[in-house]
């Protein structure tokens, strides 16, 4: 698990960075971001798969609106609650394999862009024999579920699969979401003490392939194709209270789901006889790890408000790579009170049923404000996003963006249960006082 501990003073942007770590002409591939040109704007092959990705959920809303909402017109012929329920208990499951069915797999020639999200994104330091055998075997067994970004090599040219130097490390790690570090480099003292160290300050597993002199390693030693690796360096990760985050996140969106059911129904017709256009909004979002991925809200907003952003990105109130205007011309009558009482994000509660978002978490961003981040702003996707989190409760009127962020890294790394469960009572409390925007 990555963590922040590199504050550049003249860095590039992230998105250069992590164009480093997709190389168009290497066999090293970085699985978790999608692929951005210099200027730091999507590619054209991710930004007509985010298109199509949109204008599918946009025109499956209606139809998946009819088949779980009980006040929908399927659903009012005779079919009582009970019924309704049973329906979300039974067509969760499958509609998440259906979606993982979709989601999963080559996007615009780039292997991994939708893929799994417990791949462990690996460096390999060394770009030599050893190392070029550790990379392909990572690359021909997706099963190991690890990811290879790259070589880091300060011996070998740039290029067919090495991506920097050693001195590069922090910067390579951070915009690539790196977990772990594989040293298969000849063993010099010097270079593996450096690793260690800036592998220990952004909380990166490390791990040696040692060479053995032909004699075996001792039983129960990992293996990567047959070559033996030796930890270093492990982060302890909360595996128990991760794992209670979860089932958290599954009770509350379900249970929310499905007593919301009725309220949802009259809030789609509220919608649909405000304005002309969807009831549900879906766009791609970034993720955790940067993975873009289809975030539902009820639709605030006139029908082409996505055209109009670019006439209004001089009237932004945000400081940072953050669009948010509070008058903004584009928001519906019914959108403004959807925002006030925080009606429009219920729908991402499916989301959190997927494991796409958290209750709790950073808010997820647009792929414009993404692909403008600084490599100084990546550690906020360290984590799975969520609906609220420790800003919304805390600075939620604050316009800096700088604040956001120290309020998110404060919660990703004093993260427990227990602020968990606090930021959904005071999230609770905000929502009665109507305080959204």
């Amino acid at each position: 698990m990555s963590s922040p501990s590199l504050h550049p003073r003249q860095e590039p942007k992230g998105s250069e960075w992590a164009a480093r770590l997709i190389p168009g002409t290497g066999s090293g591939y970085c699985e978790r971001r999608p692929q951005l040109d210099p200027a730091g704007r999507p590619v054209s092959s991710r930004s007509s798969e985010a298109t199509k990705f949109a204008h599918a959920g946009q025109k499956n809303s209606s139809s998946f609106l009819a088949c779980v909402w009980p006040g929908s017109r399927r659903g009012r012929k005779g079919k009582n609650w009970i019924r309704s329920a049973q329906a979300w208990i039974v067509g969760i499951p499958l509609f998440r394999r259906l979606w993982d069915r979709r989601t999963v797999g080559p996007v615009g020639g780039q292997r991994g862009m939708y893929s799994s999200r417990c791949m462990r994104n690996v460096l390999v330091v060394g770009a030599g024999g050893l190392g070029r055998q550790i990379a392909r075997y990572l690359e021909a067994h997706p099963e190991s579920e690890r990811a290879f970004c790259g070589f880091v090599d300060d011996r070998k040219p740039l290029g067919k699969g090495v991506i920097g130097r050693p001195s590069d490390l922090a910067q390579l790690a951070r915009a690539g979401f790196v977990d772990e570090v594989i040293l298969a480099a000849p063993h010099a003292r010097d270079l593996t003490l450096r690793v260690l160290h800036t592998a220990q300050q952004l909380r990166l597993d490390v791990k040696m392939a040692p060479d053995l002199f032909g004699c075996e390693p001792v039983r129960g030693t990992e293996r990567i194709g047959g070559i033996p690796l030796i930890p270093l360096h492990e982060e302890r990760l909360p595996v128990a209270g991760l794992w209670f985050k979860r089932v958290l996140d599954l009770a509350g969106a379900g249970a929310g789901l499905i007593l919301m059911g009725p309220a949802l129904a009259l809030l789609a017709l509220l919608i649909k006889l405000d304005s002309p256009g969807p009831v549900l909004y879906a766009a791609p979002r970034a993720g955790r790890k940067g993975r873009p991925f289809l975030c539902y809200k009820f639709r605030t907003m006139v029908r082409d408000a996505e055209a109009l952003k670019g006439s209004l990105r001089e009237r932004n109130e945000r400081e940072g790579p953050v669009f948010k205007i509070r008058a903004d011309p584009r928001i519906t009558r019914a959108g403004r009170f959807l925002r006030r009482y925080s009606l429009d994000e219920i729908p991402q509660l499916w989301n959190v049923l997927k494991g796409e978002m958290s209750l709790v978490g950073p808010r997820p961003h647009p792929l414009d404000d993404f692909s403008a981040y600084a490599i100084e702003h990546l550690p906020r996707l360290d984590v799975t996003p969520g609906i609220t989190g420790l800003w919304q409760v805390t600075a939620r009127g604050n316009p800096s963006f700088q604040a956001g962020l120290n309020l998110d890294l404060e919660y990703i790394h004093g993260w427990s249960l227990a602020m968990d469960l606090r930021i959904l009572v005071k999230t609770a409390g905000a929502v009665l006082r109507g305080s959204g925007q």
